[in-house]
């Protein structure tokens, strides 16, 4: 993931003993009794990674117990993002001074039913991955591209943004994107940013993406 974001955001990507660390009391806590095994592997290896990050920019021993909409809550002075997907999780923070958002996603790179896709992206953006051809796997990048987003906008603004509510521009020779948010969503989010950036990666298995907002 350090690949898609600037040297100065501190990235981790879990490796197999992060699934079994030990959670912080008040981590432990906010991890439902009812979470299955899987979740509690996700959980504990976001939140491993997350610290981990956390460390190299001097913060240590902090918990990171999840907020209202599950996101985690960041030590003062610091943001980040977390992301987990089968076999692949990763944490990347940064310091407040330095950016004011951070968002990363993985997914795996499969092709999404006709009903998702048709709830991920807009009518235009369909048509631009009906024309790649056999690379039918697109809209799942459009999919971690906007849960980039998303992650972005929800510290920056507090409020809930639909993956129909931006409009995405993909480049790939840059392996980049640009998502414009719709302007009925920005008449009800007055002074909210209109654009974000981001980069993206494919493989054969996985799609990673990543962004950040300094302004």
């Amino acid at each position: 993931m350090q690949d898609l974001l600037p040297d100065w955001v501190a990235v981790e990507v879990a490796g197999e003993a992060d699934y079994t660390a030990e959670l912080l009391p008040a981590e432990a806590a906010g991890l439902s009794p009812r979470a299955v095994e899987s979740r509690r592997r996700e959980f504990t290896a976001g939140r491993s990674c997350a610290r981990r990050a956390l460390g190299r920019l001097g913060v240590h021993g902090h918990p990171l117990v999840p907020s209202e909409n599950r996101a985690p809550l960041w030590p003062d002075g610091t943001t980040g993002s977390i992301t987990h997907t089968g076999g692949y999780c990763a944490a990347a923070v940064a310091l407040r001074k330095d950016v004011r958002a951070i968002g990363i996603d993985a997914e795996r790179r499969t092709v999404l039913p006709t009903n998702v896709r048709g709830a991920i992206c807009l009518p235009e953006e369909l048509a631009w991955c009906d024309r790649r051809g056999d690379e039918d796997w697109w809209p799942a990048v459009h999919f971690s591209a906007k849960e980039v987003v998303y992650k972005l906008w929800s510290p920056l603004v507090g409020t809930w943004l639909d993956f129909l509510d931006a409009r995405l521009t993909i480049d790939i020779a840059t392996q980049s994107f640009e998502a414009e948010i719709l302007p009925e969503k920005l008449r009800k989010s007055p002074g909210a940013p209109s654009h974000f950036r981001g980069r993206f990666h494919t493989a054969p298995d996985l799609v990673r993406s990543a962004g950040v907002s300094t302004a």
